[in-house]
């Protein structure tokens, strides 16, 4: 298995832990945090799931260094254990471990119903599109594949955390786009509170993970109106040129079959973008798309 190269300061009481190299990983300096900064992460608790030993000693220094608190599992196992005992904030899982795929161990921490839901980041050596669309399938939040460098992997952190105020932080920033005090929004059956991060079906809650949330939410910014592909994926995602449209329409179904019956109340524009309406529809629409947006990326 391919793992990251860094290049770190030494930590105290001795050299920092050794590292495989990784073909083409960008060698980083070790991060260094303020004190606001480490005093505001403090309580982002992050569970890093690797069966290379070396790379979790490095990769742990590295995010304790960046303030993070840090615990870690070598096999999938060990990290549902973890998971349920002490819900983590922020989880970077590797694919291949010794015992359980961290595709069954995504799906098994999506299945739980804990709330709120971790941000899930992939971090493995299968690159292929074909692995990230099913990384992204069964519910994770961003896929880095190695080498990476731990700067690059800050900042993906960076951003995550950004779609989903931490648990349980006094204070914390809602869902972007929504202010502090912002009403329920109620689409039919559909009722979904921003600042709490819940959604409702019929008056019951249902879990869904902080991507799915931000995913909602940008829907639900004006209801009916037709959210464009190019939008959904650089405002939900950022711009990240190897998150395919595909990826979208995946993360859309994963969303309707969790909202059940309120699934209807998002509609398909074909060959354009989706949008949220108060009258569910059996049926997808066909409206006909106007001729700009056909190129994702380009206009």
């Amino acid at each position: 298995m391919l793992s990251q190269t860094t290049k770190e300061t030494e930590p105290p009481g001795g050299p920092k832990p050794k590292t495989s190299a990784g073909r083409g990983a960008e060698p980083v300096a070790s991060p260094r945090t303020t004190g606001s900064e480490a005093a505001r992460r403090g309580k982002v608790r992050v569970l890093l799931v690797e069966d290379e030993e070396d790379l979790v000693r490095s990769l742990s220094y590295s995010l304790e260094a960046a303030g993070y608190q840090v615990s870690s599992a070598l096999d999938g196992a060990t990290a549902l254990r973890l998971a349920t005992a002490q819900p983590p904030d922020i989880v970077l899982l590797d694919l291949m471990l010794p015992d359980i795929s961290g595709l069954e161990v995504c799906r098994r921490i999506r299945a739980s119903g804990h709330a709120p839901q971790p941000i899930v980041i992939m971090v493995t050596a299968r690159g292929e599109e074909v692995d990230r669309v099913v990384g992204f399938e069964v519910g994770a939040d961003d896929y880095l594949v190695k080498p990476f460098s731990v700067r690059e992997l800050l900042l993906r952190m960076e951003a995550r955390q950004r779609t989903q105020p931490v648990a349980d932080e006094p204070g914390a920033a809602p869902a972007a786009g929504f202010a502090p005090g912002k009403a329920r929004i109620i689409v039919g059956n559909l009722e979904v509170d921003p600042e709490s991060h819940q959604v409702f079906i019929n008056g019951s809650e249902i879990h869904v993970s902080a991507l799915e949330m931000r995913l909602l939410l940008h829907l639900l910014e004006v209801p009916g109106k037709v959210r464009y592909r190019r939008e959904l994926l650089t405002e939900v995602w950022g711009y990240h040129p190897e998150v395919s449209s595909r990826t979208l329409d995946t993360h859309v179904k994963r969303l309707r079959q969790k909202l059940a019956d309120a699934g209807a109340h998002i509609h398909t524009v074909r060959g354009v973008g989706y949008r949220i309406v108060a009258q569910a529809a059996a049926g997808e629409s066909h409206e006909r798309p106007p001729t700009e947006g056909c190129n994702l990326w380009q206009r």
